[in-house]
């Protein structure tokens, strides 16, 4: 196995991982330990080449930061990613990884993120301990999708009662992009609460069982940005919040579970400029980090970790869009500058 590291401006860590015999290649990022040990999920997609792996695992490591800042965790930042289709992972390839990020020596904690499961951390736990989302063990978190998705929700309330009136869902119309572990489990919650879904998937099959179990409307793909709702859900990949969608969106509230879902802060501020609320992602998607951190940091009582940890961020969700709308700002812009301050290396007034 080869490991080379790389400089990039602004991260810690950074390196490229490759190992011939299994057909590895991927990338882990340290963000920043400036609060403790970098955090943040595995994930392995198709990505068109080295280049948009780089610059995933980059971008999804400095969210990381913010993420385990905004939940106040004494965790940083980081990510790894494996290039390739998740339907043909193998053990192999997990254990290479596992390695890889044994020779971190603990500056970094890795669990289940897309295309992953518990079932495969346990793989990798075979080579490092520095591995939570387990499905088994006294502090096992297990799929931290389910405390996803309800951060999201709890959120997504809070929105909609400052930007509908009323943060009870009955009756209001929720295109949700992305069907994944975190997206099911919101399109779940979301019906549950009386609202109607639009949904759109890459998986066709997932779209139709959506139709059937939720009695979800079914859009393609590339329409979902294009649906008239009153709250969109980008539950995929990031980068989907362009100024250019964001000048054409027909929807109240943006409150998804995705990561880095405005493509710049240029993109907040062109929703803020339409009165489309927009809750920060790294905030309305912090309960799988929380979940998670349960585990690395061996909290007897997960349930109630999770649960204190889950209502502060859904207070500070309420927070943080008073505070918006009192400044006239993007709620982007007031949460950058509350976690910030939190980060002993970019620390800046709130």
């Amino acid at each position: 196995m080869q490991i080379d590291a790389l400089s990039v401006p602004g991260h810690e860590t950074v390196l490229r991982v490759a190992d011939a015999a299994s057909g590895l290649t991927g990338f882990i990022a340290l963000h920043s330990t400036a609060r403790g040990p970098a955090a943040g999920g595995l994930r392995m997609r198709r990505y068109a080449d080295e280049g948009a792996a780089l610059a995933d695992v980059l971008a999804l490591s400095r969210g990381m930061t913010l993420k385990t800042a905004a939940a106040d965790l004494p965790l940083g930042g980081g990510k790894a990613v494996i290039m390739g289709d998740p339907a043909r992972k193998t053990e192999a390839q997990l254990r290479a990884m596992g390695r890889a990020i044994e020779t971190l020596g603990g500056r970094y904690w890795t669990a289940e993120d897309m295309g992953m499961s518990p079932a495969d951390m346990a793989i990798l736990r075979q080579e490092t301990e520095f591995v939570a989302g387990l499905p088994d063990g006294p502090f096992a978190s297990g799929d931290p999708s389910p405390r996803t998705a309800r951060g999201v929700f709890y959120a997504m309330r809070v929105a909609a009662e400052r930007a509908l009136g009323s943060r009870v869902l009955t009756g209001q119309r929720v295109a949700l992009q992305g069907l994944g572990h975190v997206g099911w489990h919101l399109a779940k919650l979301v019906r549950a609460a009386g609202a109607d879904l639009v949904v759109a998937d890459a998986d066709p099959a997932r779209a139709a069982q959506a139709a059937q179990t939720f009695g979800a409307e079914v859009v393609a793909p590339d329409d979902i940005l294009s649906v008239s709702a009153d709250i969109l859900a980008p539950c995929a990949i990031g980068g989907v919040l362009t100024p250019e969608a964001a000048r054409t969106l027909d929807v109240a509230v943006v409150c998804g579970a995705a990561n880095n879902q405005l493509a710049s802060d240029a993109a907040g501020d062109a929703l803020h400029a339409r009165g489309i609320l927009y809750v920060p992602d790294y905030v309305a998607n912090g309960g799988g980090i929380v979940n998670v951190a349960a585990e690395i940091l061996r909290i007897p009582d997960r349930a109630h970790f999770v649960t204190e940890k889950l209502a502060a961020l859904e207070a500070m969700t309420g927070r943080i869009l008073a505070r918006a709308a009192a400044e006239d700002v993007g709620p982007h812009r007031v949460a950058d500058r509350i976690v910030s301050a939190r980060l002993p290396l970019e620390g800046a007034a709130a």
